[in-house]
């Protein structure tokens, strides 16, 4: 009876790894487990362009499967943009999925998105950001392929930017709509082969992000490779690093380093 218990809670634990395609700086289609909640703590050092300033921004967040086509998760937003670590916002988000092919070691799925963003702090660059830097809006829909130990995915998204409260108002010679698409290419490197549940595994992932404003026509694209560490089939450890490649936009800390902290509570 012990080895049947273990022997189900190793394929479910599997399957959770295999089946969710843990990119780091965009969102998957598929979601975490159903009634299974998790915290986690992504962090960015970016340094600015123009006075060499490290910015930090840290945004905790918890997020829950309320089944397994619907997840929510709460977000907030903290950084050190006036010397000291401050609560800037916070947002909510939600993500559906609608369309799920699976099959022996592959599926395709689908799923819509949307989130709501509520910031303070002070609006310094062109580039639209609701998950951090924006009071606003986003909407979209994302479509991820696993293939095995390959995934693929991309999103696009329609993003929309209001004043950050009643002092720090949208500048109405900025665009205040723009539309986003991502493209990312993920691959589990290790473990070669499945033994236990235990297994520490290993991934690497390559993701272009790209933004375009609507009203001029402005646009960035940025290349973030990352690595990704699952350790005991719930703990997570992304270390990433993001780089623009190309930018007619105001900017001010487009590169910089990402470190990512999950931890997943498995419904039992």
């Amino acid at each position: 009876m012990k080895k049947i218990v273990y022997t189900t809670l190793f394929l479910l634990c599997t399957n959770a790894i295999l089946s969710q395609e843990l990119f780091s700086y965009s969102e998957p289609a598929s979601n975490v487990p159903s009634k299974s909640f998790g915290v986690r703590v992504n962090s960015m050092l970016m340094r600015n362009t123009v006075n060499r300033f490290v910015n930090f921004h840290t945004m905790p967040e918890f997020f829950y499967g309320i089944n397994k086509n619907l997840m929510v998760r709460g977000q907030q937003f903290l950084s050190n943009r006036t010397n000291t670590l401050l609560v800037d916002g916070g947002s909510v988000y939600a993500k559906y999925r609608f369309l799920s092919n699976d099959e022996m070691h592959k599926h395709f799925r689908m799923a819509a998105f949307a989130r709501y963003s509520y910031n303070k702090g002070y609006i310094h660059q062109e580039e639209i950001e609701t998950q951090g830097f924006n009071s606003g809006y986003e909407v979209g829909m994302v479509a991820t392929q696993l293939m095995h130990k390959y995934a693929l995915s991309g999103s696009i998204s329609y993003e929309k930017a209001f004043s950050n409260g009643e002092i720090n108002k949208f500048p109405t010679n900025y665009s205040s709509d723009a539309t986003n698409l991502t493209l990312s290419v993920g691959k589990l490197l290790l473990p070669k082969n499945y033994t236990n549940f235990k297994q520490v595994n290993v991934n690497a992932m390559v993701e272009v992000l790209g933004q375009r404003l609507n009203s001029n026509g402005k646009y960035f694209v940025d290349v973030a490779p990352t690595l990704q560490f699952i350790i005991n089939s719930q703990a997570r450890l992304d270390i990433g690093y993001r780089k623009q490649i190309y930018s007619n936009m105001l900017r001010k800390a487009p590169n910089g380093f990402m470190f990512k902290l999950e931890y997943l509570f498995l419904r039992k």
